[in-house]
């Protein structure tokens, strides 16, 4: 179970670094070297973590949630942070992302 906590944590680090990647974008010479520095970290730590829970989850299912959680998350951020649209067929495709990685977790023995 810590293995998936930690795959969970990896895919929350992955968001972390696609929003402080969009941050640089917008932001002034002053602030963009905070948001570099997050997004390096926050890097490092998505990849670290990842491999740290494929030692445990077999590679595809790893890989599969983690870019899921990714996706799941930079879409709600983009929503909530960035004005992205959220018609109804974004959520209704996130949703089923959501159901595709939980379904993932359910058919993965480790």
């Amino acid at each position: 179970m810590l293995n998936w906590v930690i795959l969970i944590i990896a895919g929350i680090f992955e968001v972390c670094f696609t929003t402080c990647l969009s941050k640089v974008k917008t932001s002034t010479a002053q602030e963009a070297p905070w948001w570099w520095t997050g997004f390096t970290v926050s890097l490092f730590l998505s990849m670290y973590l990842l491999y740290k829970a494929s030692q445990h989850i077999p590679m595809g299912t790893a890989y599969a949630v983690w870019t899921g959680i990714g996706a799941f998350g930079t879409v709600i951020i983009g929503i909530l942070l960035f004005k992205e649209p959220s018609d109804a067929w974004r959520i209704f495709f996130l949703t089923l992302l959501i159901f595709s990685v939980a379904g993932l977790k359910m058919v993965t023995a480790k």
